[in-house]
């Protein structure tokens, strides 16, 4: 085989290797204040007139002690009240109005994240999905990005006033006495060690418990995804063990995290009573021996207090810092993962196509390329074929031989490694991806609704689309008749995966929601097995009436499909082994005459035998 080249398949990310915290990712997660910088700022300058005012209130008393008490002065003490009273009030209105306001803020930019989170993940190959648990995703999406709320919302601007409300407290402490300023200083040093401690051992238990969100997430999705499996093959008791475990592991996870806390804050209290206890020794000897006032002493155990109530806040602040990393670092591992198919800088135009595709010497593989230069494993090996305008192709051949990844390539939600897939002669890697798929149309075996009405579900909320042109596309199919049963009819809700429809229902909608978005490609994958004869006929005008006119690439499941193709490509193992009408394959006496003497005879036989409908076609 001719020397291939690689292109990335849209691998998931794997779980992202922990990192310490760090200041750049600090600045990344505030990046996302930027737009709102004047309201941040805004709220900056009040946090900082709050923070000084705090501290004013124990100066105020030492002054109305020592000044007036002391002195007798009832009308300087009244001014003293008045003026805390209006620090008290102005301080609890500055905190009403900051509290909302960088809430708003980290509304705003939490709103924006989930943004770029979801338009990220839309970006993402089918690759991507293959290998990522859908679980680990709705983690990233939700309780990871909200892990980084409070951080937006009071952190920085919280953290930043504290610190200032500190450096304030100190330096009134050091203005009104500095011996004593330094005795409630002493214990910092171990108030530093305890701190440190403290974040050592919860910056990596955080991480673990964001882990564990994510397992339990990705397990809760899929098992309630695949439930009927669950139930059907008795596993209940087995899925139960095996979520108590998960589930033991996530509760450990956050019994670590409390029990650092429940010793850290008795810490931080013993450290600011030894201070306090420091201030009233030192202080009250000094009192008695007349070294400083009665109103210096008092002012200095509100000081003593109000110094390690920022320093309490601190600590909850750095929780909820270090949760916010740890989401973080998850959601912006993800951010920084893109598997999105590449697209050229200078796309063909496709206001409007004809219909020809062609598959020149088309490999693919699912898996990396691997480097050391051996043999991947090839899902296609060496496909060649070309379909006319307005042909109906029919695909046909055992499990696994390719089929529908030759479809995954013409829609390209994979990029092949080597050779060309060509519509109307044009690479499809040379068209916009958008300009693309909406002249493909595409309709699965197991079809996908999404909960809401049943017209939402037709026109996929897409405002342009006339009501009027989506009663005439379900007339024209046949779905009508259905549907005005429906309680609501076009307004009824079909609720998640369309699960309130029968799967007849489900595929109807699916034939009418091609034909109304009109394209001139159309990709099926006939799924009529599972149904009964009299729906069975109606899907079949459905399927004769969306193919009509157009350049059909079919996965056939039904014996007529086959025989009344244009052409018919039969896959194996990845080849194409043969191509040709019915009735050239059949005189082949090759693959295709073994497959249909196995599969198609037995239908011919019960069609020939039933009184209506045709039977599905299984396994092709």
């Amino acid at each position: 085989m001719a020397t291939t080249t690689q292109h990335t398949n849209g691998q998931a990310p794997e779980e992202k290797q922990e990192r310490t915290f760090d200041a750049g990712l600090l600045r990344r997660i505030v990046s996302y204040l930027l737009p709102y910088k004047s309201w941040v700022v805004l709220a900056f300058f009040l946090v900082l007139i709050a923070a000084v005012l705090g501290p004013v209130q124990p100066w105020l008393i030492q002054i109305a002690i020592d000044d007036y008490i002391v002195q007798g002065d009832y009308d300087g003490l009244l001014l003293i009240i008045a003026l805390l009273a209006a620090a008290l009030f102005l301080e609890g209105t500055l905190g009403f109005v900051n509290n909302y306001l960088t809430q708003w803020i980290g509304q705003h930019a939490i709103y924006d994240l989930r943004t770029t989170v979801f338009e990220h993940i839309q970006k993402q190959p089918l690759g991507f999905f293959d290998k990522t648990p859908i679980g680990r995703l709705i983690t990233r999406a939700t309780s990871d990005v909200e892990s980084i709320s409070d951080v937006l919302s009071q952190g920085v601007v919280t953290i930043l006033g504290d610190l200032f409300k500190l450096i304030f407290i100190a330096a009134f402490m050091f203005y009104l006495n500095w011996m004593l300023a330094i005795v409630t200083l002493m214990v910092m040093p171990l108030m530093v060690w305890v701190t440190f401690w403290f974040r050592r051992k919860v910056s990596s238990q955080y991480r673990e418990t964001r882990k564990q969100v994510a397992r339990l997430n990705s397990f809760m999705q899929e098992h309630v995804t695949g439930m009927p499996i669950v139930q059907l093959f008795n596993r209940e008791q087995e899925e139960m063990r095996r979520f108590r475990d998960i589930n033991n592991a996530h509760r450990q996870a956050h019994i670590n995290t409390i029990f650092y806390f429940a010793l850290f804050w008795p810490a931080v209290s013993i450290v600011s009573d030894v201070a306090l206890g420091l201030v009233l020794w030192v202080g009250g000897v000094a009192a008695m021996a007349d070294a400083v006032t009665l109103g210096v002493l008092v002012a200095f155990i509100q000081y003593a207090r109000r110094f390690f109530e920022p320093i309490r806040n601190l600590s909850d602040q750095y929780n909820t810092l270090l949760s916010g990393m740890a989401g973080a670092e998850r959601v912006f591992g993800l951010l920084d993962k893109d598997y999105s198919l590449e697209e050229t800088e200078d796309p063909e135009p496709m206001n409007g196509i004809d219909g020809r595709i062609e598959f020149r010497d088309v490999w693919f593989t699912y898996d990396e390329m691997p480097e050391d230069g051996t043999e991947p494993n090839w899902i296609l090996k060496g496909v060649s074929f070309s379909i006319e305008p307005g042909e109906t192709v029919a695909i046909v051949g055992a499990t696994g031989a390719g089929k529908t990844t030759l479809i995954n390539l013409l829609l390209r939600f994979y990029d092949i490694q080597h050779g060309e897939i060509l519509v109307d002669g044009v690479d499809v890697r040379n068209y916009r991806l958008r300009d693309l798929r909406r002249h493909l149309g595409l309709v699965l075996q197991d079809v996908f609704l999404f909960s809401g009405s049943v017209e939402r579900n037709l026109t996929l909320g897409d405002e342009a689309i006339d009501p009027d042109d989506v009663r005439r596309a379900v007339q024209a199919i046949g779905a009508e008749p259905f549907i005005e049963r429906l309680p609501d009819g076009y307004q009824q809700d079909v609720r998640e995966r369309g699960a309130s429809l029968s799967h007849g229902q489900r595929q109807l909608m699916a034939f009418a929601r091609a034909m109304l978005y009109d394209p001139k490609l159309l990709v099926l994958d006939e799924a009529t097995s599972s149904v009964d004869t009299e729906t069975e006929a109606v899907m079949q005008d459905a399927l004769d009436k969306v193919m009509e006119g157009r350049t059909c690439l079919v996965i056939a499941h039904r014996l007529s499909t086959v025989r009344e193709a244009d052409k018919i490509l039969v896959m194996h193992r990845g080849e194409l082994r043969e191509q040709g009408t019915h009735s050239e394959l059949l005189k082949q006496d090759g693959l295709y005459r073994k497959l249909y003497e196995f599969q198609y005879k037995e239908q011919e036989r019960r069609k020939l035998t039933s009184s209506s409908g045709h039977e599905s076609l299984e396994g092709a």
